[in-house]
């Protein structure tokens, strides 16, 4: 699954930071104690072995930066050593065995870690609840029985041919404006590839349809589920403030309110659903787009082939 820049951008800093030291420390082993005005160790070489330890965390977090989500046990213990190193420190400091000025360098070496750290750790854990909510397929193939404005179970029309199932965000989102363009501009192309479009959203029926009629797709299919029952079994969950409120959030929703033209409103149901879409063909999901930001902009005309899709997860 795609990962946010920042997260590997974060752990590539720590682990070029954390190998820096490691280097400076195994060539001067005595600097520290020089610059904290403490006597120097008996056996140095002690010192260069913790030096190295420091070097071990480095290369984990270096390789932690290609999947932070897969990787984040190396993540956990890294930031449980960066909570605890500062009072162990502090401790020293106050029984009067080390300077306070030693106890400033937990500011860079730990503390100014905690926030990033403890933001990707939460998002793998809610990438690893995501991941089992949707990991019975029993569970999506009973919310496919819900029926659309017609009285057509969705189940029935994947058996007809596949379709694009899009879960949407709020009416007043610009992403899910922009998102309703996008459907009805590939539609045409969506639809030669022999595949169909159906649409969940979290609005009643009357709104939808005055919606959905604005951009031409008022004839699709689609299933109101205000209470997000079809949303939660196929595991889309509510966003983190970065994912709904984060800078890519503000940067992309200025763009595509004002200049694209798609505009905005208050939200009336809950503006932390997370959207997404999934490829379906006689009840099974065969591709899906899982956004990680509400920002995303997923092309469901390649997710309809099927070919260049390095983002999309397989689900067979």
């Amino acid at each position: 699954m795609e990962q946010p820049q920042w997260k590997s951008r974060v752990l590539w800093a720590a682990g070029l930071y954390n190998l820096a030291f490691s280097v400076l420390g195994i060539a001067f082993p005595l600097l520290t104690f020089e610059l904290a005005g403490l006597p120097a160790p008996n056996y140095p070489e002690q010192v260069q072995v913790l030096w190295l330890l420091i070097g071990a965390f480095g290369i984990g977090y270096v390789i932690a930066a290609s999947d932070p989500n897969r990787h984040w046990a190396v993540l956990l213990i890294g930031f449980l050593t960066k909570l605890l190193a500062p009072f162990f420190l502090l401790q020293q400091v106050f029984q009067g065995k080390l300077h306070w000025s030693a106890g400033l360098m937990v500011i860079p070496n730990d503390v100014i870690w905690w926030i990033p750290f403890a933001l990707i750790l939460r998002g793998a854990y809610q990438c690893h609840t995501d991941g089992r909510r949707c990991a019975s397929p029993e569970i999506m193939r009973m919310a496919l029985r819900a029926k659309t404005q017609n009285g057509m179970p969705l189940v029935e029309l994947s058996r007809r041919g596949p379709m694009i199932l899009v879960f949407l965000r709020h009416f007043g989102c610009t992403f899910c404006r922009e998102a309703l363009a996008d459907l009805a501009r590939q539609r045409a192309s969506i639809e030669a590839e022999g595949v169909g479009i159906a649409l969940i959203h979290m609005s009643d029926e009357a709104e939808a349809r005055q919606v959905f009629q604005k951009y031409g797709l008022a004839d699709l299919p689609r299933v109101s589920d205000p209470k997000r029952c079809a949303y939660r079994a196929f595991g889309l969950g509510k966003g983190s403030l970065e994912s709904v409120f984060g800078p890519k959030v503000w940067w992309r929703g200025a763009r595509a309110a004002i200049i694209d033209g798609h505009g905005m409103s208050k939200p009336k149901e809950d503006p932390y659903q997370m959207p997404g879409v999934f490829m379906v063909f006689h009840g099974q999901v065969l591709r899906s787009y899982r956004h990680q930001s509400v920002a995303d902009r997923p092309d469901y005309l390649k997710l309809a082939v099927g070919s260049g899709l390095p983002e999309f997860e397989a689900q067979v």
